[in-house]
């Protein structure tokens, strides 16, 4: 595995930084030294595309401007603004680190990678991009994109998740981030797999670094980094009671863990096999006897890692409960009007229009 010498590292820097100068995306997060709104891009970019993450991230700023607003607002407030993202646990970590900062540290981000790393949420990567990018400090990042770019200029072998190779990536961003500029140099090597260096057809005549590439001196670039072997998708199927009166359907907020912690939806239950029974699993999700009624349809949305199936019934019953039950911190009736106001997944929005359009 070839080293990376000091007479290695400043032609590629200086190369990367240059490209970087005249070839990146103007995207909004670019353009602010607020370290929060740093942190809030690279909080929500995790698993999420760019175009997807822009408007998200101009309306929770409008809403949220500062960490302070964002710690003094209910977790129920936030999660509103943060409604078909996915991966809600992310937003649950930024509400708590945010509260962490107001106790903490007098309501600003500190300037310090391993004070970062102690908020929640803030994993290696996080702390790494907010301290070099919004405070200019030497800090390493390796994500998905840095991975590979390494792997091919310096011939890293193994398979992604293998921890030599983990090791020796983070190793390796150690001593490539030595020097001026580190932010702009991490958003370099982030913009070159994005852009350049991708998994598939990535354009090597184009690449700033092709002259420091391993990869591309030994014909290997299709090979480095080897395809992740993923697990075989799960379905998740899920039974789900729409309860109806006088237009309202009555919804529960989940527990603040899980897939979908802290979200409200319409009372859910585990619906692994068809011979479940559906009345009793729902009744002990509601904490009340109910009903079964009529089938209005299936869901079917595609996560990450697994597929969902929703089986939506009518349900009713004698009385409604007001308070905490099973899973659930709290119910309510909800009109049509009032769901934009709420934290719901993308899932569950799709099964309220199918309610209400029966």
């Amino acid at each position: 595995m070839p080293a990376a010498s000091k007479s290695r590292q400043s032609p590629l820097r200086a190369a990367l930084l240059d490209w970087f100068d005249h070839a990146r995306r103007d995207l909004p997060w670019r353009r602010t030294k607020d370290p929060y709104a740093i942190w809030l891009s690279e909080v929500m970019l995790q698993q999420t595309q760019v175009v997807t993450v822009i408007p998200y991230w101009e309306r929770f700023l409008a809403r949220f401007p500062t960490v302070g607003a964002l710690a003094a607002a209910a977790l129920d407030e936030v999660l509103p603004y943060w409604s078909g993202l996915g991966y809600y646990s992310r937003c649950r970590n930024l509400h708590r680190a945010a509260q962490a900062v107001v106790a903490e540290h007098g309501g600003a981000l500190p300037a310090d990678a391993d004070a970062l790393r102690a908020l929640p949420g803030f994993g290696p990567y996080t702390a790494g991009a907010v301290a070099s990018i919004a405070f200019g400090l030497e800090a390493p990042i390796v994500d998905g994109n840095v991975a590979r770019v390494f792997s091919r200029l310096f011939l890293v072998e193994g398979a992604p998740g293998d921890r030599a190779r983990e090791k020796r990536l983070w190793e390796l961003a150690a001593e490539q981030v030595k020097g001026p500029r580190p932010g702009d140099f991490n958003q370099a090597l982030m913009e070159l797999g994005a852009t350049v260096c991708r998994v598939e057809r990535p354009t090597c005549l184009l690449c700033p670094a092709r002259a420091h590439c391993g990869a591309l001196a030994a014909g290997r670039v299709e090979e480095l980094p080897p395809a992740r072997v993923r697990a075989p998708r799960k379905l998740l199927n899920l039974v789900v009671g729409a309860w109806e009166r006088d237009g309202a359907l009555l919804l529960g907020r989940r527990a603040e863990a899980g897939l979908f912690g802290g979200l409200w939806e319409l009372p859910t239950a585990d619906y692994p096999a068809r011979d479940v029974d559906i009345p009793a699993a729902l009744s002990g999700a509601l904490g009340r006897k109910v009903t079964l009624g009529e089938h209005l349809g299936v869901v079917r949305r595609t996560l990450t890692h697994r597929d969902l199936e929703l089986h939506l019934f009518r349900v009713k019953g004698r009385s409604a409960p007001a308070q905490a039950a099973g899973a659930y911190q709290a119910f309510r009736w909800v009109q049509p009007a009032e769901v934009a106001s709420l934290g719901l997944s993308a899932a569950m929005v799709k099964v309220l229009e199918r309610a209400w359009d029966r």
